[in-house]
């Protein structure tokens, strides 16, 4: 029986869709479906039903998939078994935003260190625009930023997203009720560095609120950003997850009435091709970070959005 099989159809029931199967193991749609048939043939059954609401197991589909969870489980255990990581040598350059670095870049490396203690792991940390120009140009091997890169040999993986809240120092001036979008935008909005992600997105979404000459202040360093925040310069337009300590100690308040700016993405891209098999285990091991940091966080702070890619031997 065909393991590649096997792990195409846990995917296609975990997911309960052929396409997004296609995007997690990087392939088509049509070799999926091709894939499930082939499956289907060998055990002469059905596996799936596929209906207008989507894709789910049959009841034999669903005693399938609980010796094929096993039979992934063990291969992959054995893999692991026999390989050894601690003598895998190289460079692995990877570059974050600093929303990134403020938050699960330390376990994600501590990680990395771990299971590679030979490979020498370059940081980088600038705008999400730099560094995908810097992941293109080859001078980057991975990059955690906001947006999907096209280009030759790239690939993207949208991994989690950060939810963005009106943050105001406790019992300040700030710190009361606003009846529109309008009305707190005459206050000063403190949110991240020009043409970013996050700030496009609060113009788009004062620009709803029919706002026309916002007060906005970009700022490119998150330490600067959240000590102006503190500090009463203004409203800041951030991810709760960088002001943590502080709202839990009561210092800031999240602003509840009024409209929630979009949430932060996380893009995980990397470069592919010969010599750079390393980077698809790399990020194996950012998405278990992830997993951790979100679990502790909580969805307040961060919400996972995929799984895993698979594993390549390095």
């Amino acid at each position: 029986m065909n393991l590649r099989f096997l792990e195409t159809f846990v995917w296609v029931a975990r997911l309960k869709s052929f396409r997004l199967t296609a995007e997690k193991l990087f392939s088509t749609q049509a070799s999926i479906s091709s894939r499930i048939a082939a499956l289907e043939d060998e055990l002469g059954t059905r596996l799936f039903l596929r209906d207008s609401k989507g894709v789910s197991l049959t009841p034999e589909g669903q005693k399938v998939l609980e010796y094929a969870e096993r039979m992934i489980d063990t291969m992959q255990a054995l893999k692991q078994s026999i390989s050894d990581t601690g003598n895998i040598q190289g460079r692995i350059r990877v570059g974050a935003m600093d929303t990134v670095i403020h938050t699960w870049l330390s376990p994600f490396v501590t990680r990395v260190m771990e299971r590679y203690p030979a490979v020498e792991i370059e940081l980088t940390a600038d705008t999400a625009r730099n560094l995908n120009e810097q992941l293109l140009k080859g001078y980057l091997d991975i990059v955690f930023q906001t947006d999907m890169v096209n280009g030759d040999s790239v690939r993207n993986l949208e991994l989690a997203a950060f939810p963005v809240r009106w943050i105001v120092p406790t019992g300040s001036l700030y710190h009361r009720s606003y009846a529109s979008m309008e009305e707190l935008a005459r206050e000063r909005i403190i949110t991240f560095s020009k043409n970013s992600r996050p700030h496009q997105d609060i113009l788009n979404l004062l620009h709803a609120g029919n706002v026309s000459a916002p007060r906005i202040n970009c700022v490119n360093s998150i330490a600067a950003m959240t000590r102006l925040v503190r500090d009463g310069f203004g409203i800041g337009a951030l991810p709760p997850a960088l002001v943590h300590d502080e709202l839990k100690q009561g210092v800031l308040t999240i602003l509840d009435e009024v409209p929630e700016p979009p949430a932060l993405p996380v893009v995980a891209t990397w470069r592919t091709g010969v010599g750079l098999e390393l980077s698809e285990d790399i990020i194996a091991l950012a998405c278990e970070a992830l997993d951790v940091y979100a679990e502790e966080m909580g969805e307040a702070c961060m919400a996972r959005v995929a799984p895993a890619p698979e594993q390549q031997s390095a």
